[in-house]
């Protein structure tokens, strides 16, 4: 125990660590059914094409093959269509099973049912499928241009959303700027590449009427509310579970529709049904995100502080919204969120979300946040090249200083205390930034390229239904409820909404509960991701779970607490207020010998109802909810790179993160997610890209073609901490899960850049990839006019 007697603040192990590393957690391809069948999809080859006819013959003659379905086998069951309460937004319509058109390569248009994996799969490939391909948009010039086609015939110019923000006249900052600058960004498609791909197994229970669906799943109770709409089917006639999950990243905090179609397809037959995809279905029809490209120009005084920005942020969704989020999500977060860590001044933004013949998005880890530090690291590296500034110090002068919260930025965010600043100068330290430009020019003298990066950020975190209600979202997530209660034997079990997929909620969570209750953690059991078990929730997305779910775990851990020290006073004949919970006792507070243990108090409660007090009633429980409205946390990432002057390769030499997330629960899970955070913002930055081909093919089909980095190309990553606990949470806390991710492209990207400055090269398109280097390397050092 640490000195004050608390679990929250100590690196104590994750319970969840024994199953995974026994081999004994229990993923959805582990479970087993009596008469399990298997499914297969059917996905078109095409990014656009027009169905003509669907032969299934062939495939239901295959050895196995119990069912072939298709769009028209489907009844009346209704299609998802994700909307927003904006007239600005286009809702069109997602089928589960593709009828007339398919819209990008790997859209499902048929379902095999099979006795076995390979019979369904064998019954699939024979499927025959009548196309008349048509012509596909595949990138954001081709969707706007004016003769492109439309991926939906009610969405003209293929535009979603196309949603003004704070449209002040910034042209008398742009008049009077000491400079100004300008920039085209742009990031790749990327895809969050989980361990584990999304998997179902369905099934209908016959003697209680209802269906059961496992799911690898970050949001169960969304799921059951869509999935029982679909279907047409009383909510709790269904039960949706997220076992152990290997992975979301935001991939499956979204519905998919192969849900659904798992438990229709598991109807038709009678028998459970599961369906595992496989890589290449995950690599070209799951979720992807982060697609995106800024047109910016910024305005800076002569002491480089922002002016004005004024913004054109167009993000490639695909060809269909997500829900409950809608494709509204990466350009209404692109544009709002823009400032955050700086004081901004003038702004004026256009953000669109365009339709393409490529899979939809989800909101992939950092959800736009990723590019908007990009763009604002940039510019500002820009802009102190231009006015002969010191790097460093021109985001000093546009950090958001000690004394100046609560910041509200130009679209209304309410920025809470943090330490930008300080993170800053933290980082620069670590990095030994004082003395790098001798570093730099003698490396520049013996023909090395090094460089030196940094990224400032305000991570949005703990978002609760006022802030999702802002995007005006039919289906608004937002708040949290927990059950506590303990048992007879004085157990104690938290069950909650929110649903881990790697994030050690089971240990952080009993933390807070612990304090709450003055027991062990180990005594606690957390329950998640099961939809009878748990109060209706919203998953786990967004950097929420500590301060939403631990808010309300903490509230009703809180008020147990308190029935405990009621009946603990009965027992004790002492007023409440002179009690307090300490080591498994309600204890007066300085007489540690006049105690009751919580076993004898539970059970007097379940057991012996008849001694309580008559104004106390039976059992051990307490329910609370928490709905915040956010808060913010920061740091600074800071990298020296190194380049290979003939290949282009980018060599990560130390990477350094000055994080500060309010109160820590658990300073090495918190870690962890910096950690592997970072690992993904370097992905991003230099080796992960969703490649089409210009008419809509995909080219990223595997691990050889997608490359995601392994332990070799990822450094040491150097973590400080501060600590400025939130007074908009519960226990201090503030999220920090898509922290890591957000600041490693702008990082790397600045990094870089400053390795090449000297050349004349500029850093503006992510993944920073050997071939775009060496091209740009060999375009800096060609005599003028030499073609290269």
């Amino acid at each position: 125990m640490s000195a004050d007697g608390r679990w929250v603040g100590r690196s104590i192990p994750a319970v969840e660590h024994r199953r995974h590393l026994t081999g004994d957690g229990a993923f959805v391809d582990d479970l087993q059914r009596p008469h399990l069948r298997h499914l297969a999809f059917v996905r078109s080859p095409h990014p656009a094409a027009r169905i003509a006819a669907v032969d299934a013959e062939a495939a239901r003659a295959v050895p196995g093959v119990e069912a072939v379905l298709v769009a028209g086998d489907l009844g009346d069951v209704a299609p998802l269509i994700p909307a927003l309460a904006r007239d600005d937004f286009v809702p069109v319509e997602m089928p589960l099973l593709a009828r007339d058109r398919v819209r990008h390569a790997g859209e499902p248009v048929a379902m095999v049912v099979a006795t076995s994996p390979h019979a369904a799969e064998d019954g699939a490939e024979r499927v025959r499928v009548d196309y008349e391909e048509e012509p596909a948009v595949a990138s954001l010039e081709a969707a706007i241009a004016g003769d492109a086609p439309c991926v939906h015939d009610d969405a003209p110019g293929n535009l979603l959303l196309d949603v003004q923000f704070a449209d002040d006249d910034v042209g008398p900052d742009f008049d009077r700027a000491a400079a100004v600058v300008e920039a085209t960004i742009r990031t790749g498609r990327v895809t969050a590449a989980p361990m584990e791909g999304r998997a179902c197994l369905a099934e209908w229970d016959r003697r209680e009427d209802r269906a059961l669906l496992y799911t690898s799943t970050q949001v169960p109770h969304i799921v059951r509310t869509a999935v029982a709409g679909i279907l047409e089917l009383p909510e709790r006639r269904l039960r949706v579970i997220a076992p152990d999950v290997g992975g979301g990243f935001g991939q499956k905090c979204v519905i998919a529709r192969e849900e659904a179609l798992t438990l229709i397809a598991a109807r038709a037959v009678g028998r459970p049904v599961k369906w595992v995809e496989d890589r290449q279905e995950n690599l070209t029809a799951g979720y992807q995100g982060h697609d995106q490209r800024y047109e910016v120009r910024a305005a800076f005084d002569a002491d480089g502080r922002i002016l004005a920005l004024d913004a054109d942020i167009l993000c490639d969704v695909g060809a269909y919204s997500n829900h409950p989020f809608t494709c509204g999500v990466e350009p209404l977060m692109a544009a709002t969120e823009m400032f955050a860590a700086y004081r901004g001044g003038r702004y004026r933004a256009r953000a669109r979300a365009v339709a393409t013949h490529k899979p939809p998005m989800a909101p992939y880890r950092g959800v736009s946040r990723p590019q908007i530090v990009v763009v604002l690291e940039r510019l500002l590296q820009k802009a102190a090249r231009a006015l002969d500034l010191d790097p460093v110090e021109i985001r000093r002068r546009n950090l958001i200083p000690d004394d100046g919260f609560p910041h509200e930025t130009p679209t209304g965010l309410a920025i809470d205390r943090g330490s930008y600043r300080e993170s800053l100068d933290r980082c620069a330290a670590m990095l030994g930034y004082a003395d790098f430009a001798e570093r730099r020019r003698a490396a520049r003298e013996s023909g090395r390229l090094l460089g030196i990066g940094f990224s400032c950020f305000a991570e949005r975190t703990g978002y609760g239904s006022q802030a999702f209600s802002q995007r005006k979202m039919t289906m608004t997530p937002g708040y949290e409820t927990a059950w506590v209660r303990m048992d007879p034997g004085a157990g104690v079990t938290v069950a909650i909404g929110t649903s881990g997929h790697g994030q050690q909620h089971r240990t952080t969570l009993a933390q807070i509960a612990a304090d709450a209750l003055g027991v062990e953690p180990g005594r606690i059991e957390v329950v998640q991701g099961d939809t009878d078990a748990t109060p209706y929730g919203w998953g786990t997305f967004a950097s929420r779970s500590t301060v939403v779910g631990g808010g309300s775990t903490k509230r009703a851990a809180t008020a147990l607490g308190e029935r405990l020290k009621r009946i603990g006073a009965h027992m004790l004949e002492a007023a409440p207020e002179d009690l307090e919970l300490r080591n498994g006792a309600v204890v007066v507070r300085g007489s540690p010998d006049h105690a009751v243990a919580l076993e004898d108090i539970a059970r007097l409660a379940h057991l012996e109802v008849h001694k309580l007090p008559g104004d106390i009633e039976p059992g051990l429980d307490a329910q609370a909810s928490f709905d915040p409205p956010g808060t913010f946390s920061n740091a600074t990432h800071g990298a020296i790179v190194e380049i290979d002057p003939e290949t282009g390769r980018v060599s990560v030499e130390r990477y350094a993160v000055v994080e500060d997330c309010g109160v820590m629960i658990n300073p090495a899970i918190v870690e962890g997610q910096v950690r592997g955070g970072v690992a993904q913002g370097i992905a991003a930055a230099l080796y992960e890209e969703v490649l089409h081909a210009e008419d809509g093919q995909p080219q990223s089909t595997s691990f050889m073609d997608y490359l995601v980095p392994t332990a070799a190309e990822i450094p040491r990553i150097e973590i400080d901490h501060l600590e400025t606990p939130s007074e908009f949470s519960e226990t201090g806390a503030k999220g920090m899960g898509e922290g890591g991710t957000m600041g490693a492209p702008g990082c790397i990207a600045t990094a870089v850049a400053d390795a090449v400055a000297h050349l004349g090269i500029e850093i503006d398109t992510l993944p920073i990839t050997p071939e775009r280097l060496q091209r740009a390397l060999r375009s800096a050092r060609a005599p003028e006019g030499e073609a290269v």
